[in-house]
C-alpha cells in the first residue's frame, strides 16, 4: 500500500477526479437526465477509481505488461474529449437545475482531466530508458 500517493499531486488529483465524477452522477441521475450523461459520469467513476486501486495498490509496478502512465494518459484524454460534449450539451438543454448542475461539474471533470494530464506527461520521459540495467550502445 503506497501510503503517501493520496498526499501527493498525482493522488489528490484522482481523488478530485473521483468525487467530482460522483457529484456528477448523483446530479445526473437525481435529474432523471439522458441515459448517456449518467452512463459517461459512472464511466468516468469506475475507470478513475480503478485507476486509483492501481496506483495506491502499486500493482502499475507489479503489472508491467502495459505501460500505465500512458494509458492513464489515454484515458484522461479519452474522458476529457467525451466530457466536453456531454457537458456542454446537458448544459445547453439544461431540462432541469440537475442537468444543469450536472453539466457544469461536468466541465469542471475536464478542466481535472487536462490537469492530470500535463502532471502525467511530466512524470514521462520518453528519452529515459525503462527498466535497463545498462545504457545501450
Amino acid at each position: 500500500l503506497d501510503r503517501a500517493f493520496p498526499r501527493s499531486a498525482r493522488g489528490s488529483l484522482k481523488i478530485s477526479r473521483t468525487l467530482v465524477a460522483l457529484a456528477a452522477l448523483i446530479c445526473f441521475m437525481a435529474s432523471g437526465s439522458n441515459v448517456a450523461f449518467t452512463a459517461l459520469a459512472g464511466m468516468e467513476l469506475v475507470i478513475t477509481v480503478l485507476f486509483l486501486l492501481l496506483y495506491l495498490l502499486r500493482l502499475d509496478a507489479r503489472m508491467r505488461c502495459l505501460f500505465w502512465p500512458l494509458a492513464d494518459i489515454l484515458n484522461s484524454v479519452v474522458a476529457a474529449l467525451f466530457l466536453l460534449v456531454v457537458s456542454l450539451f446537458a448544459i445547453i438543454i439544461k431540462t432541469n437545475k440537475g442537468t444543469l448542475a450536472g453539466g457544469v461539474l461536468g466541465l469542471i471533470l475536464l478542466i481535472l482531466c487536462l490537469v492530470d494530464v500535463v502532471l502525467l506527461c511530466k512524470k514521462i520521459s520518453l528519452d529515459k530508458a525503462r527498466g535497463r540495467s545498462a545504457p545501450a550502445k
